[in-house]
């Protein structure tokens, strides 16, 4: 059994800490340094839009930050994270469906049972996850399974 000491133990520990941090950041759409691109996950539900968060009222989940623009906002996110956070960590659910990762656009979401789901374009939200919602979010699921912590440059 080997045993690291000094340099290289900080560095193990490191590297080991890092690990968990990258994988959470590679399974949500980041812009802004925050999930969803600092958008309010809550609003889309509450006020059915977006709304940009703000940097006073944050929540961490899954290994990072998400913004709100309230601290009501806050508080419903952090009682049920899972109620609120989007479907494919925030990355486009037409995309999701043909196995990629790509960023979103906040104004092109819909609410389906419950789970809000994100769009990266008028052609994917309106073309295709609109006009085949089940499909698209079944396809997605079945993707998400494989994809979901490769980074999207990867797929």
């Amino acid at each position: 059994m080997t045993f690291f000491t000094g340099p290289r133990l900080a560095l193990g520990l490191i590297l080991a800490l890092a690990a968990p941090m990258a994988h959470a950041a590679d399974e949500h759409f980041l812009a802004d340094g925050a999930a969803v691109g600092g958008y309010d996950v809550v609003a889309y539900h509450t006020q059915n839009g977006p709304a940009l968060g703000s940097d006073a009222f944050t929540a961490t989940y899954q290994g990072v930050e998400w913004r709100f623009a309230s601290a009501a906002n806050r508080n419903l996110f952090a009682a049920d994270p899972a109620k609120y956070a989007p479907a494919y960590g925030g990355w486009c659910s037409a995309g999701a469906s043909k196995g990629k990762k790509v960023p979103t656009q906040p104004e092109l979401f819909a609410i389906v049972d419950g789970q809000l789901y994100l769009n990266s374009s008028p052609a994917a939200h309106e073309g295709l996850f609109l006009k085949d919602t089940a499909g698209v979010i079944a396809k997605g699921e079945s993707n998400w399974k494989r994809i979901f912590a490769t980074e999207a440059n990867n797929l």
